[in-house]
């Protein structure tokens, strides 16, 4: 019995440190979305690749819409695509303006 009571509280620990750490992985996912989302605004992506674009850009809000549900894996993977698409739009956009 004393046994079962420790094994809980060590799974109970290795939980709340788990969550702890999805938020920072969340922190660091949405930090790097974010200025690849805002790198495309500035070098016009609304209008060289509109639905890459808004595709990040609505991505991104739900990364956020996740986090305050505490669902910090899907928060994850919404920040991973938004930066993806971010990237493809400056890609695009470098590509129709001529710059990179």
């Amino acid at each position: 019995m004393r046994r079962l009571v420790v094994v809980s509280m060590i799974l109970g620990v290795l939980a709340l440190t788990q969550a702890g750490c999805g938020s920072v992985y969340y922190a660091a996912s949405m930090n790097s979305a974010s200025a690849r989302v805002e790198q495309a605004r500035s070098v016009g992506a609304e209008r060289h690749a509109p639905y890459e674009f808004y595709y990040a850009q609505e991505h991104l809000r739900q990364a956020q819409v996740e986090a305050s549900e505490a669902s910090y894996g899907d928060a994850v993977s919404y920040a991973e695509t938004a930066e993806e698409y971010a990237q493809k739009a400056i890609e695009i956009s470098a590509g129709k303006t001529g710059t990179k």
